[in-house]
Formats: structure tokens, C-alpha cells, sequence
């Protein structure tokens, strides 16, 4: 396998998102509105919870990243279904690169842009919402990594799977919502239902949830929810290895 070969898709891809960047900006601005509304409705919560003179911020800002971070779903499969629908699938198929060249150069855009809105939304998370790190940076950011690895993996294998871009969109709205729910982002742990509170480790969100505050607060090690996003991620890795399958029609719009 030629990185080469993957750098050049990845380079395309970053190309033709920059063209039409609003969908992208879209990814920053959605959380932080999102922090400017729940910031103040989660500081009694945190208060509820224990915490030392809290803003909101520690739940504010790590939980619109997770929520909306998942909204690269859909930008992977669009990667994939926009392929179909300009009639550029088979060029690319016959160039030089490999079924998994392909694959891992869709990949490292996505995670280019993963990367981007994590620095960004914890970036001006801190200096306009005012969170502060009481643990480990480092942390963060092997939460952030992680939990990019995890949304990469899960679009591939949603693109996979699906054989119609619609199709693909509604997974990805739907598991932002549910995945932000039961993993703690949406509505701090504390006060989901029994039910939820119950299924929630089950979800990716839980773990990233868990590292970021865990590493924000400082009550903690973040290395348990890395490695469990790290096997979310392998995991759904595998699926999307397996299930693609390279000769098969996809219907990029109707």
C-alpha cells in the first residue's frame, strides 16, 4: 500500500469541502451555540453533583464536541455516495490506488476535519465559555483522537452498509441524537432515566463523555475510555473492511 496513493484522495476530498466550506463551519458554530444555551441549564446540575464552583462549561463544552462531532457520519458517506452520483466511482476504482488505499484516504480527510473541530471547539469553548482544565491536556486531546477515530470508523461502515445517501443521513442524525443521550452529553448522566443510565457504558459517547471529564476535572485517568473508544473504533473498523464492497451501485441523490 502507497500512502501516497491516500494522501492525494484525502487532498481531493479536503479540496471540494473547502469549495462549499458553510457545511463545515456549520460543525464549529452548532456547538458552540449549543454551549452558549445549556452552559447556564448544566452549572446547578454539576453543583448537584459535587463540584467546586462550576460554570456549566466542563459539560457544556466537551458535550456539544461529542454530540455534533458525530455529524461527520454523514460527511463520510457523502464522500463515498457523491462519488456515485457525479460518476466518478469507477475512475476512481481504475486509477492506481487500491480498495484500500481508497478507503484509508476517505479516512484521513474525515479525520483531518475531526481533528480541526476538536481544536477549535475546545479552543473557543475555553476562552469564550471559560472552561477550565483542572487535569491533564494531554488527556483531552487522547480522548478528542480517540473518540475522531471512533466517528471515522462508524461513516465508513455506515457508507458500507447503505445503499442510498438518504440512508446513510438518517443513521447519522439518528445515532447523534441517541448516542448523545445515553452517552451523557445531550443530559448530564445524572439525570437520565434508570432505564438509560443502566445501557449508557454500552454507548461510545459514555466513554468519551467519561474520559473528557474525567481529564477536565482532573478526578481521574482518561486511559480506560481511550482504549474502550480505540476497540469501538477497531471494531467498526472490521465491519467496514468486510461489508464494502467496491463493484456495488450506491445512490448518491434521487
Amino acid at each position: 500500500m502507497t500512502i501516497g496513493r491516500s494522501l492525494s484522495i484525502a487532498r481531493h476530498d479536503l479540496r471540494i469541502m473547502r469549495r462549499d466550506s458553510f457545511p463545515v463551519v456549520l460543525l464549529v458554530v452548532m456547538p458552540l451555540v449549543g454551549m452558549v444555551f445549556m452552559k447556564s441549564a448544566f452549572q446547578p446540575t454539576l453543583v448537584d453533583e459535587g463540584l467546586r464552583s462550576p460554570n456549566g462549561a466542563e459539560q457544556a463544552v466537551p458535550g456539544m464536541s461529542i454530540t455534533f462531532g458525530f455529524l461527520l457520519v454523514s460527511f463520510i458517506g457523502y464522500g463515498f455516495f457523491r462519488e456515485h452520483a457525479w460518476t466518478t466511482w469507477d475512475r476512481l476504482r481504475a486509477g492506481p490506488a487500491s480498495t484500500s488505499e481508497i478507503m484509508l484516504g476517505k479516512a484521513m480527510g474525515s479525520m483531518a476535519l475531526a481533528a480541526l473541530q476538536f481544536m477549535l471547539v475546545f479552543g473557543l469553548g475555553s476562552l469564550l465559555m471559560g472552561l477550565a482544565v483542572h487535569g491533564s491536556w494531554v488527556e483531552i486531546f487522547a480522548v478528542g483522537a480517540s473518540y475522531g477515530l471512533f466517528v471515522v470508523a462508524a461513516g465508513l461502515a455506515i457508507a458500507a452498509m447503505c445503499r442510498t445517501v438518504m440512508q446513510s443521513n438518517a443513521i447519522a442524525y439518528l445515532g447523534m441524537v441517541v448516542l448523545a443521550c445515553l452517552g451523557g452529553a445531550l443530559i448530564p448522566k445524572s439525570l437520565l432515566p434508570h432505564w438509560a443510565e443502566a445501557i449508557s457504558p454500552a454507548a461510545p459517547s459514555y466513554w468519551a463523555m467519561r474520559g473528557y471529564r474525567d481529564a477536565i476535572l482532573g478526578q481521574g485517568s482518561a486511559l480506560l475510555p481511550v482504549a474502550v473508544l480505540l476497540a469501538f473504533a477497531a471494531a467498526l473498523a472490521v465491519v467496514a473492511i468486510v461489508r464494502m464492497r467496491f463493484d456495488e451501485t450506491k445512490i448518491g441523490f434521487a
